[in-house]
């Protein structure tokens, strides 16, 4: 399976505010969708923190998809955690697609055991403010989603608000774009059968 490539990094991913539903609402349509497809997640945050695991576990029975995460708020930790490729940060900074993707990467790894590998990866990657990081203003943000020895990722979005508002925007949009990723691959296993 070829690696989809990451939205180039000059385009500004279009951001709709998600206004009628919750992060929980989200965060339970993902836990569902793979359970009923027995598969798994892993995450790799920075900026968010830990908030898209606390998402996912608020919801009952996630313990049966969701594998575990790092949060590799400081940059080495992504690096060594992770395994993002250290030449990409001295080149880019950790505010970058391709970041996000490798991060991604790096939690379906890292949270894999057993010989079981963990089906998806998620990773998040910006600036929740006040200060620009790596030239990159606050609000500045990339989602990665790692399946299968695929990746993709979204971004830079370019979230208004203070610091936690950018935080939760993060959260909301990277387990929306995970949702969209597990429907569609969905509607694909339908198409085929």
């Amino acid at each position: 399976m070829a690696t989809p490539t990451p939205t180039p990094t000059h385009q500004q991913t279009h951001y709709t505010p998600r206004n009628t539903e919750t992060v929980l609402d989200i965060a339970a349509d993902v836990i569902r969708l793979l359970r009923a497809a027995g598969e798994t997640v892993g995450v790799g945050e920075s900026l968010t923190a830990g908030g898209v695991m606390a998402a996912l576990t608020s919801v009952p029975g996630a313990s049966a998809a969701f594998r575990g995460g790092v949060v590799s708020y400081a940059t080495s930790l992504k690096r060594l955690l992770l395994g993002v490729d250290a030449a990409l940060i001295a080149r880019e900074g950790v505010v970058h697609s391709d970041v996000a993707a490798q991060m991604a990467e790096g939690a379906r790894r890292s949270t894999s055991f057993d010989g079981v590998a963990t089906t998806w990866g998620l990773g998040t990657t910006g600036v929740a403010g006040p200060d620009p990081q790596d030239g990159k203003p606050p609000g500045t943000v990339f989602v990665g989603i790692a399946h299968q020895g695929a990746s993709q990722a979204w971004g830079p979005f370019s979230f208004p608000g203070s610091r936690e508002r950018v935080r939760e925007a993060t959260v909301m949009e990277a387990l929306a774009r995970l949702r969209d990723a597990l429907v569609a691959r969905s509607v694909a296993i339908l198409e085929v059968a």
